[in-house]
């Protein structure tokens, strides 16, 4: 194959709605681009997109595809992105090693829940974007309407390049105001033919191409002036102009297609080729140390790994963008994160499951190598005299399904740990850890739809059964008020026995209180918990009651109780326990004797201190279509939330709310279910807070039903 230079190639992403055509769309560019043969179809089961089993099985996109095509002298290279919130993290890291994004929209659905994410992303990203109407065949197919929506939600640079002469079953011409020109397609792809605008179309024609002109003469000054003084811009002008306000997000251009049919794909490519940005004209990419580096083939190699994926046959393959030089097959090269030494032992450009070998790439091209022995996603590959170059990490979303899992047999535990941990490697989006608070094993996803397809992996791929249920929540409980409570412990069964007796002050903490002044403090701890909060620890003691040896003992009693609450097994926290009075026993007194002593007079007089629970609460965000605010503020109210202010960003509402993680089980479902899937939402840890009474009872019913059933 040849091997492209940096000028010659050019990065997209695929974006958009699930149901928008993308897969096919994708399947048509390599087709048209020469790389396949023949075209593959969904229904069929033969894309070289989605080949995955789990692909297969559910008709849709799991996992973001690499494929190629070859247009106007230059290489293209595509990333066919999912289109559900549920893998957002794909496409995530499909736009961070990209030039630009392609964002299909279904003629016959207009902007939708992967619309409204997918530009969300763009924007965060600051990716240039353009658009592509497809399914313009369709019965229900409306490209004005389209248009519209697009404008009114996103952006009214939103731009007309290409709109079709008819819609529906009829479609078979765009007017292409680039060309100035209409461009008539057969139905199964092959060259286009170009002829005048009909009479009929020119008075649209010439009212968008004004529009087009106008907004493509801001890409620079000398188009600006020339525009002032003609009013009209060359086609190669034109272009200049797309190029540059496409790159620095000032224009989004809109192209019509049917890729079904591979109408219009032909001349997608070639717009791509001639207006999206090279490699080296883009962004390039940030250090971790603050640098920007540029695209270069002329410096030392340095490549960026973006995505890790598990390929029968082949095991473990890392995807890459070399951002400078070049890489051959056989080179040695450093991680520069972890320093390892790898070598390049095989190079492939991909196009889905199909892969070619390679024996050298230059700077901008996006390539997959295997058998690399410690190289993750987001790390950096680099030349052995280049090792302190590191790439910025990939900034994936945040998870907000959380589950717990479990082995069905408990012989599987360990390898459902190893299965879990090698998804994680491939898909950061999915965190798993076993949580020592919780004794749960914890499996945290962008969504429900996610984290099935997590379970459809271990069934179908790994024969491991599981089981998802609620996790638990992370209660704390402290006290409201001061008591004083003692506990004697005392053994005696033959032998040496065990005494130790212990007094205490147990009284709630808080910042700046003023230390207790009823017995004389002789020393003190102040311990800050793992899980927050503190607990200070005086001593007291006066006449030697309880010699200064078993004092650690004691604490250590405490600080065991705290660590299993006496409410409900939680974690306690923001206490202060004075020793002030004990007794000891010449002989039966140890270490043993007055940890428990220590311990049961805590757990006594924590009971009587105006003992609460504390919960979680979190900051949720709830972005919304205004159409739907009332329902989603509804449900946030049956959830106990509180809301604290709204926001707006285009057509959505912003919702500000506090609250408790005990009742965001399932958020993502409900709130998909309510927004028709176009709600999102994001959630940090914000505080605990003392939780109402009737669910602090119920919570210490379930308790000590839970210890009886455990008796």
């Amino acid at each position: 194959m040849k091997i492209y230079q940096t000028n010659e190639i050019r990065n997209i992403a695929l974006i958009g709605g699930a149901k928008s055509g993308k897969t096919t769309l994708a399947e048509t560019m390599a087709f048209e681009g020469g790389v396949v043969s023949r075209r593959g179809a969904i229904d069929d089961k033969n894309t070289i997109s989605d080949y995955r089993e789990i692909e297969l099985d559910r008709k849709n996109s799991v996992v973001a595809s690499l494929l190629y095509a070859e247009a106007n002298g230059k290489k293209i290279n595509i990333i066919d992105c999912p289109g559900m919130a549920d893998y957002a993290g794909e496409m995530v890291s499909a736009l961070s090693v990209v030039e630009a994004a392609v964002m299909v929209v279904n003629a016959q659905a207009g902007a939708e829940a992967g619309t409204d994410i997918s530009w969300r992303y763009t924007k965060k990203g600051n990716v240039p974007l353009m658009f592509v109407i497809n399914q313009l065949d369709g019965e229900k197919a409306n490209f004005d309407e389209t248009l519209k929506q697009l404008q009114e939600s996103y952006s009214e640079s939103i731009t007309v390049c290409q709109y079709p002469v008819s819609v529906g079953a009829g479609f078979d011409a765009v007017i292409d105001l680039v060309l100035n020109k209409m461009l008539k397609f057969p139905k199964g792809g092959g060259k286009f033919e170009i002829v005048d605008i009909p009479e009929a179309e020119k008075e649209r024609a010439d009212k968008y191409r004004k529009h087009l002109v106008e907004a493509s003469a801001a890409g620079a000054d000398d188009l600006m002036e020339k525009y002032f003084e003609t009013e009209d811009l060359t086609i190669e002008e034109i272009r200049r102009g797309i190029k540059l306000c496409m790159a620095s997000r000032g224009m989004f251009p809109v192209l019509c297609c049917v890729s079904k049919e591979a109408q219009g794909v032909a001349r997608l490519l070639e717009f791509i080729s001639n207006n999206v940005v090279s490699p080296d004209e883009g962004k390039g990419r940030n250090t971790t140390d603050g640098k920007h580096i540029g695209v270069k083939a002329s410096d030392p190699f340095s490549a960026f790994i973006f995505k890790t994926s598990y390929e029968q046959h082949l095991g473990e393959m890392s995807y890459l963008k070399v951002i400078t030089g070049e890489v051959t097959e056989g080179m040695d090269v450093v991680n520069s994160v972890n320093g390892s030494k790898e070598r390049i032992s095989q190079m492939f450009v991909v196009a889905g499951k199909n892969r070619v070998k390679i024996e050298k790439a230059v700077a901008g091209d996006i390539i997959a190598t295997i058998k690399l022995k410690d190289v993750k996603t987001n790390q950096t590959l680099t030349s052995p005299k280049n090792t302190d170059i590191i790439f910025e990490e990939i900034a994936f979303p945040d998870p907000i399904f959380t589950t717990a899992i479990k082995a069905v047999n408990s012989s599987d535990d360990e390898k459902l740990g190893v299965v879990l941990n090698a998804m994680h490697a491939a898909d950061p989006t999915l965190l798993v850890g076993y949580s020592r608070e919780l004794k749960q094993l914890i499996l945290q996803g962008m969504g429900e739809f996610h984290i099935n397809t997590v379970k459809w992996y271990l069934n179908n791929l790994h024969k491991l059964q599981v089981d998802l249920f609620a996790p638990k929540i992370p209660y704390r409980e402290t006290i409201t008020k001061s008591v004083e409570d003692m506990y004697r412990h005392k053994k005696q069964s033959g032998g040496a026995g065990q005494f130790g007796e212990v007094h205490m002050l147990i009284e709630p903490y808080y910042e700046g209180m003023t230390p207790q002044t009823k017995y004389p403090i002789r020393g003190t701890e102040t311990h800050e918990m793992p899980w927050g909060g503190k607990l200070v620890f005086n001593n007291c003691i006066v006449g030697g009651a309880i010699d200064a040896r078993f004092h650690p003992a004691i604490l250590k009693g405490i600080m065991e109780k705290m660590e299993e609450g006496p409410l409900t097994g939680s974690y306690a926290r923001d206490i202060v326990v004075s020793i002030f009075d004990g007794k000891m026993h010449d002989v039966d007194s140890n270490e043993m004797a007055f940890k428990l002593a220590g311990r049961n007079a805590f757990r006594q007089g924590f009971k009587s201190a105006g003992p609460k629970i504390l919960e979680p609460i979190y900051d949720v965000e709830v972005m919304v279509p205004a159409d739907r605010m009332g329902d989603v503020m509804t449900d946030l109210q049956g959830r106990r939330a509180v809301v604290m202010g709204m926001d707006s960003e285009g057509s959505f509402q912003i919702i500000k709310a506090k609250v408790p993680l005990a009742e965001m089980n399932r958020y993502s479902t409900s709130l998909s279910s309510i927004t028709s899937g176009r709600g999102s939402y994001s959630m940090k840890f914000a505080e605990y807070a003392q939780v109402p009474a009737d669910v602090q009872t119920a919570l210490l019913k379930a308790y000590e039903a839970e210890q009886k059933d455990d008796e």
